[in-house]
């Protein structure tokens, strides 16, 4: 899926991205394309949240794509935010917020905490730590959509997938420019998660649960 020279707000994101020292290692315009091939595992969600966000991928192509969509931006680095907050005010975007904290805590914070239809995250960590991050985010219902490459399996995710509420729908192959070998996994949210998770900032990922 490439980007038509009609889409121009895309076109225009991938500008902002490229000139933005340190944001993404990839070509831009690659990179937003890839963002694209989760709109077909959306379905009627309403409001998402994109989990270390950095470039705003997937984030802001899936919004451009579906002016609709409320969104949430998660990146805890400061410079990566401020980024975020000017690509949306030059995009004209809206509905849009940038939340510049740790995943652990707004996953702890009632006003975000199972309050999402879809989750989806690029290139942000491991399944087992991801799932921690983004599970609870996910409303009972909802769904997280990581983008993976096929070398990740989710095997060793099962435990700490089910522990946070969540069930692993399937593994569909979403090649793309950027990432032949692209997967998206989808995660399906069927229960609670339950209060301890997500454990303390920096904790997720020193001790994944395996």
């Amino acid at each position: 899926m490439g980007i038509s020279v009609n889409d121009s707000k895309l076109v225009e994101l991938a500008r902002l991205i490229s000139e933005w020292p340190g944001l993404v290692s990839g070509p831009a315009a690659d990179l937003v394309s890839d963002s694209l091939v989760l709109l077909e595992h959306l379905g009627d969600a309403r409001k998402l949240v994109d989990v270390g966000s950095g470039g705003g991928l997937p984030g802001l192509p899936l919004k451009i794509a579906r002016p609709e969509l409320s969104v949430t931006l998660i990146e805890a680095d400061l410079d990566k935010a401020a980024f975020l907050v000017r690509a949306c005010a030059a995009l004209g975007l809206q509905d849009v917020e940038v939340v510049a904290r740790r995943a652990e805590e707004v996953g702890r914070d009632p006003l975000y905490r199972e309050a999402f239809d879809v989750a989806v995250a690029r290139a942000l960590a491991p399944m087992p730590i991801l799932a921690e991050l983004c599970l609870p985010l996910v409303k009972v219902g909802g769904r997280l959509l990581a983008q993976k490459t096929s070398g990740e399996g989710v095997d060793r995710a099962a435990r700490a997938i089910d522990l946070l509420g969540g069930a692993v729908n399937r593994v569909v192959a979403a090649p793309s420019t950027a990432r032949g070998a692209g997967t998206v996994v989808i995660v399906d949210k069927v229960r609670l998660t339950p209060p301890a998770y997500p454990r303390r900032p920096g904790v997720p990922a020193r001790k994944p649960l395996l």
